[in-house]
């Protein structure tokens, strides 16, 4: 019974850090939108110039709503304060449960943290720079004379951010790999025996994620196989000895 208060305000201080903890990554994501958002339409502007670059000449994206204008970039804005925040945020977390981690533990996390974080990014850049410019124009190519395109900023935004969170997350299969194989959960053996069914999942993945245009597919299951491998490369050298 002596333990209990102890343990009720350990419990209290653990929820206050991690008030304080999320307080400071909200304000830090607060600032950078504020910093931004009179850049707001230029932003918008910058996401949206892979499809403009499609588009005919003099052709532009439209509303249909009253107020889409206005909340559309500062949609954008938002995403891209968080994305820029996502270091620091991701270090509170960090922060706050690395106390109860073990050394050996907090050496193969943190790496782990950083490595998911850059492929994420990565996932988005990839989509951004490579796919968007050749699915947009591989799409554009098969419409017809008689069609203006003209498409709706809102669903576009709709659009990337589908797109972005696709490539994001299945940009993190080496660390799924890497935490499968290290945690004993399954072997390298196995997971190098599952390749074929890998591979049929990537092509089936980016199918139902993707546009329904082959340029995009590829360039989804594709990084999704060599991904893989990567993860195996890595997971072989850090993983478990195979029972």
């Amino acid at each position: 019974m002596s333990d209990e208060p102890a343990l009720n305000e350990s419990f209290v201080s653990h929820l206050i850090e991690l008030r304080d903890r999320l307080l400071r990554a909200i304000v830090v994501v607060a600032v950078l939108f504020l910093c931004l958002m009179p850049w707001s339409s230029n932003i918008y502007d910058f996401l949206a110039s892979p499809l403009l670059a499609t588009l005919p000449p003099g052709t532009h994206m439209i509303a249909t709503g009253v107020v889409t204008p206005f909340f559309v970039p500062i949609k954008v804005t938002a995403l891209v304060a968080f994305v820029l925040a996502l270091p620091y945020v991701l270090y509170q977390a960090w922060a706050f449960v690395a106390p109860g981690l073990y050394a050996h533990e907090r050496r193969f996390a943190l790496p782990l943290l950083a490595g998911s974080v850059v492929l994420f990014v990565a996932g988005m850049a990839f989509c951004y720079f490579f796919v968007f410019r050749l699915a947009f124009r591989f799409i554009a190519s098969f419409a017809p004379e008689s069609v203006q395109l003209a498409p709706d900023i809102e669903q576009y935004l709709s659009f990337v951010m589908t797109m972005f969170l696709a490539f994001g997350v299945t940009f993190e299969v080496p660390i799924a790999v890497i935490l499968l194989a290290r945690a004993g959960i399954v072997s390298v053996t196995k997971l190098r025996e599952a390749r074929p069914y890998v591979i049929v999942g990537a092509f089936v993945v980016a199918a139902i994620v993707t546009p329904p245009d082959v340029v995009s597919q590829i360039m989804l299951a594709v990084p999704i196989c060599l991904l893989y491998e990567l993860g195996l490369l890595v997971a072989r050298a850090i993983a478990k000895p195979d029972k």
